[in-house]
């Protein structure tokens, strides 16, 4: 038996149901408790030990940070920062900041992952405005001037046979 009174791992699947919903995961100085499911409240526990804590105000400022994070890697994803050639820039130097640039966003969005999987329901909601904004901003037409756009593709009309 396991510490929660299950047999085989618990959280792995080895008990019933309601085992899959926490897990104790044991240190040696304190047990904490992991969510397996969506929960709400102030006290969560996300990319750091103890971060945010218990204190509201903490809380607050990490769905900010979320929302930050997520705002800005729809920004990175839609943005051109380096333009692909030029007539002063090597192809070398750009495909370096190219791959600098997608790291980052890359390593951004994998922080923002890491968050949302604390199973708390404040910084899933957080993550996805950030998200939405984002793309709202950056990527979809609603701000962007008519001459702005790319023009529409039109079909050319086939002539018909009788």
């Amino acid at each position: 038996m396991d510490s929660m009174g299950h047999g085989g791992m618990s959280g792995m699947g080895g008990g019933s149901p309601a085992s899959n919903m926490t897990t104790m995961m044991q240190h040696p100085t304190k047990k904490t408790m992991m969510h397996m499911t969506f929960f709400w409240g102030k006290n969560t526990e996300m990319l750091f030990a103890g971060w945010p804590g218990s204190r509201t105000g903490m809380y607050a400022l990490a769905l900010v940070f979320i929302f930050f994070l997520a705002f800005l890697v729809e920004g990175l994803s839609h943005s051109r920062f380096v333009k692909p050639s030029g007539p002063n820039s090597s192809s070398s130097s750009v495909g370096l900041a190219q791959t600098l640039a997608h790291t980052v966003r890359v390593g951004l969005g994998y922080l923002v992952m890491l968050a949302v999987m604390s199973f708390n329901g404040g910084v899933f909601l957080a993550a996805v405005a950030g998200h939405s904004l984002g793309f709202l901003l950056f990527r979809s037409r609603v701000f962007k001037k008519p001459d702005d756009q790319p023009p529409a593709k039109t079909v050319a009309a086939l002539p018909l046979h009788h």
